[in-house]
């Protein structure tokens, strides 16, 4: 067979993406004034963050991009070059314009369409179950199969604030690279640190990256990807990982797992009319039932107490009595008497 093949079709486009995303980025800045040149740096920065072993791009190729990017076929972005001090610099006219923003333009859609065609041909192996379900969302999110309306939705959160950071974080755990991170807790002065990066997790609609802390010598870490401010490259030697992060969650609903702490047995009492969404839907992997005479449901876990199952445990209401461990009992008795006090 001729020609490039699906998986360097793939890179290509990967590479075409990131560059796109890339001068989005820049042209939305209205705090600096890219030159033609400023531009390219940029670019090549993010292709190698991507893919270490790549050359790059000429100016050449950045021209076209700029160049589809304002086109029908690509993005109809409102790029102008305006003369600055030090020279010509390119910016968007629209200061809220982002191609994020953006309808699937024709070649993105086409390239989306050969993209599932190959994921597709894995359909019925085990390891690739997800694709049933990837496929037929992609199709109707995107509009690639006509329909009336949309026929799927997929929970999610798209006023987000961290999802810029998924991608270099991403990247910086695959070349093991430090990062320096500005991060602003909630309630707390904000700071910066010295952070390996070793595992990205979603919760609640919410991404959060583990890592390293130099500043504390702690080894899991946990950082809240809305609450990054920026983040840069630090030349620092990389501090491989030995855990488990599988295992490392297996013992918690959420993601606060204080250092030290050991699984307790937490029993439950729900009522006949939440017991068969419990049972359909376990709140833990280690969750056991028994259906009472009444049709209520006793269910048993095996996890760590922290904040996240106390706020799954109160969403429930009238629905779950706390049988064990007395702690938990108390915890939750007391943030039921101080919600009483607000009303």
């Amino acid at each position: 067979m001729f020609g490039d093949t699906p998986i360097q079709l793939m890179i290509t486009t990967k590479h075409q993406i990131i560059r796109y995303n890339k001068l989005d980025r820049c042209f939305q800045n209205y705090g600096k004034e890219y030159s033609i040149d400023d531009l390219l740096v940029a670019v090549n920065d993010a292709i190698l963050e991507y893919d270490p072993k790549s050359s790059g791009v000429e100016i050449r190729t950045l021209r076209k991009d700029i160049s589809f990017m304002r086109s029908e076929s690509g993005y109809n972005a409102p790029i102008e070059t305006y003369k600055g001090a030090n020279g010509f610099y390119y910016r968007y006219a629209d200061k809220n314009f982002s191609i994020n923003k953006s309808p699937l333009n024709d070649t993105e859609a086409e390239q989306l369409k050969n993209a599932i065609a190959i994921l597709q041909r894995f359909e019925g192996s085990p390891e690739f179950e997800w694709i049933n379900e990837l496929g037929p969302l992609l199709n109707d999110k995107f509009g690639l199969v006509n329909h009336e309306q949309k026929v799927i939705s997929l929970e999610t959160n798209i006023d987000y604030k961290g999802y810029e950071y998924i991608t270099p974080l991403f990247n910086a755990i695959v070349n093991k690279t430090v990062l320096k991170i500005t991060y602003a807790p909630f309630g707390k002065a904000e700071y910066e640190i010295y952070f390996h990066p070793y595992f990205l997790k979603q919760y609640n609609n919410r991404w959060f990256v583990f890592g390293y802390n130099e500043y504390n010598d702690v080894p899991q870490w946990n950082l809240a990807l809305d609450r990054i401010k920026n983040i840069e490259k630090a030349n620092h030697l990389y501090k491989k990982d030995e855990t488990d992060w599988f295992e490392f969650f297996d013992e918690i609903i959420g993601v606060s797992k204080e250092p030290g702490k050991e699984a307790e047995k937490v029993v439950l009492h729900f009522d006949k009319e939440q017991a068969p969404y419990v049972q359909t839907k376990p709140l833990h992997g280690s969750q056991k039932s028994k259906v009472l005479g009444d049709g209520s449901l006793e269910v048993t876990i095996e996890v760590i107490l922290n904040y996240e199952l106390e706020m799954r445990l109160l969403s429930f209401g009238e629905k779950v009595r706390i049988l064990s461990p007395e702690q938990l009992v108390t915890t939750i008795s007391n943030r039921i008497k101080k919600l009483n006090q607000l009303y």
